[in-house]
């Protein structure tokens, strides 16, 4: 007499759900092996074409005004500033450029926009702008450092950068990234310069972080 076995409608369910989930960890894993290979393929990219910071410098300042009436400040300023793209094969665009200048710790113009522009492989562009700040409030103390600074012979002007950039390799395009610039120029300053512009056409290098 042969024998029936009848399977339990538990038992089957059991067997099928073993089978639903060897496919789910089937999938799974292929779909790690698949996203592990994109982020090694792109890490290696990266590593290989890992971008370099834009180098900046200041080729020249004037000061055309800076006259303190009360706790307010006038101050009228031209720069012209170096960028550089020191990168052989990805280039850089600036979607957000704004500079502004700073004495003594305090920020004595307005942010003044530069244009977006793109910058290609080991390129360099000269930006000018023109900073200008009226009536802005500033420190009581700050009368007094410009007298001191004029004694000393003296005036230090920082100039910094704030902005947005992307890194273009080929025809990917990167993310945005913030970056700051901050530049020193360093120009002589006394009684006998009030009547004229206050100019440093020595040059200087500024730091860049990103």
């Amino acid at each position: 007499m042969s024998q029936i076995t009848i399977k339990s409608p538990k038992h089957c369910a059991t067997k099928q759900g073993i089978h639903i989930e060897r496919n789910y960890r089937k999938l799974f894993f292929a779909f790690s092996a698949f996203l592990t290979t994109i982020l090694a393929l792109i890490f290696l990219v990266w590593l290989i074409l890992h971008p370099s910071k834009p180098q900046f410098s200041m080729t020249e300042v004037d000061i055309y005004q800076l006259n303190l009436t009360g706790p307010h400040l006038n101050s009228s300023i031209q720069l012209t500033l170096l960028s550089k793209n020191p990168n052989q094969k990805v280039g850089i665009y600036y979607d957000e450029f704004q500079v502004y200048a700073t004495y003594k710790s305090q920020q004595i113009t307005l942010n003044t926009p530069v244009p977006p522009f793109y910058q290609n492989h080991e390129e360099s562009n000269l930006l000018t702008a023109v900073l200008v700040g009226n009536g802005l409030p500033v420190a009581p103390s700050l009368g007094y450092e410009v007298v001191r600074d004029q004694k000393a012979g003296r005036l230090i002007l920082n100039v910094k950068v704030n902005g947005r950039l992307r890194w273009k390799v080929g025809t990917w395009v990167s993310g945005h990234y913030r970056f700051n610039v901050n530049c020193v120029s360093i120009m002589a300053f006394g009684p006998s310069l009030i009547a004229g512009p206050l100019t440093s056409r020595q040059g200087s290098q500024c730091s860049v972080t990103i």
